[in-house]
């Protein structure tokens, strides 16, 4: 027992440590003092690229990160950091004419894109409530109702549930509904629903609505009878839920493991709340299959091929962090913890740069440092610094740690 409790106290000190060095680098490197707001791409060398465009899922991560350490620290400069990030994106990416949040702006707040893809209305949602929670602003709230309203309206099939992917400037309909060039063209994905219903569930938080109560019923209902298929998470969908893709995304089934535990408590619902402990225990089992001996989690696994990819991006370790956790929370198992802890280890030896700050993308199988950007369109400090906020927060807040 004294073993296990000086395991986690010091997982949390040297977790702790981290999350002061991640904010430290995004206030130093990422502020666009200039144009406004915060630069498009940092490179691994932490030289801003002041010409490439800002989106709209930085810009909500970044409001939503320095929201929850600043709720965690107090920190004044956390919260100064969150400001600047709520005024940019309520002051260029909010559409005044037909509400919501454009996809990405030119450096100097210009539109560049303008499509409402949903996925991005819901982190905007996400990082707006938990804004509000922090600095108790109203404007944050009614944007996130707002923003709400048009995804329920727009968005959601009163026929099979759910939400469709996208749409133009002016909510009408899109033939290219593709969150990236790496997915497929298909009206509904497992990744945009696991965000929509996080961010609802943080807007529950503040704003106890009988329709987005609603809505996040109907989302988890979703989930455990669409999404979810034998453990794992199918990943595309056709507007009737009939899948479009046999890969498995090891990074989001154990982020979904305990995001969708979280939403059900969100509801205070004893019933939701028991089938997802259960389901976020399976995933956590499941899951075990994409993690390597160095304790780093490969990224996706092809089935019908037989292939997996093995490289090791560093949002599925920040996501093992807490998936791992949370299953020794319910289990009492010592070996997730053990899991949990080896995540760590692995992204301590090799994703973080301990030369400039932050992590890097990830390595690739052979070990090589892959070359994307430190900070871009969809390098955040959200996985990473949500990462160790959670653990943080389980190990010195949590009632119901067990007692091994």
């Amino acid at each position: 027992m004294n073993d296990t409790k000086e395991q986690l106290a010091a997982y949390s000190k040297t977790v702790d440590k981290e999350l002061d060095a991640l904010l430290s680098w995004w206030k130093t490197y990422a502020v666009d003092h200039a144009q406004g707001g915060f630069y498009g791409e940092v490179t691994n060398r932490n030289k801003a690229i002041a010409e490439e465009p800002k989106g709209i899922v930085l810009n909500s991560r970044i409001l939503w990160t320095f929201s929850a350490a600043y709720l965690l620290k107090a920190n004044k400069e956390d919260l100064a950091i969150a400001r600047r990030a709520f005024e940019y994106l309520s002051t260029y990416f909010y559409d005044s004419l037909n509400g919501g949040f454009y996809w990405s702006l030119y450096p100097n707040g210009e539109v560049l894109d303008g499509k409402k893809q949903i996925y991005g209305q819901a982190f905007a949602i996400y990082g707006l409530s938990e804004y509000y929670k922090a600095s108790g602003d109203g404007k944050a709230l009614e944007m996130a109702k707002e923003t709400f309203t048009l995804i329920e309206k727009h968005s959601f099939d009163p026929v099979h549930l759910g939400y469709i992917e996208a749409f133009d400037q002016a909510w009408g309909g899109l033939r290219d509904l593709r969150l990236s060039d790496k997915d497929l063209n298909v009206e509904k994905s497992m990744n945009t629903h696991l965000h929509i219903i996080e961010a609802y569930a943080n807007l529950y938080c503040c704003w106890k609505d009988e329709h987005l109560q609603k809505a996040i019923k109907q989302l988890l209902f979703v989930f455990k009878t669409h999404i979810i298929i034998d453990d794992r998470l199918s990943l595309f969908f056709a507007s009737n839920w009939h899948p479009q893709s046999t890969l498995i995304s090891y990074g989001h089934d154990i982020e979904a493991a305990w995001l969708l535990q979280e939403c059900a408590e969100s509801l205070g619902d004893l019933e939701e709340i028991t089938l997802f402990k259960k389901i976020a225990l399976a995933i956590a089992v499941a899951v075990q299959d994409g993690v390597d001996v160095d304790g780093g989690m490969y990224y996706e696994y092809d089935p019908v091929a037989g292939n997996t990819i093995r490289e090791k991006h560093w949002w599925p370790q920040a996501e093992a962090m807490v998936g791992f956790f949370n299953a020794y929370q319910l289990s009492g198992d010592i070996s997730f913890l053990h899991k949990s802890i080896k995540s760590w280890a692995y992204i301590t030896a090799n994703l973080k740069d301990k030369e400039h700050g932050e992590w890097f993308w990830g390595r690739y199988p052979d070990g090589e440092l892959m070359k994307e950007n430190k900070a871009g369109f969809w390098k955040c400090p959200y996985h990473n610094g949500r990462a160790c906020l959670e653990i943080i927060r389980r190990i010195n807040h949590s009632t119901i740690l067990p007692q091994t």
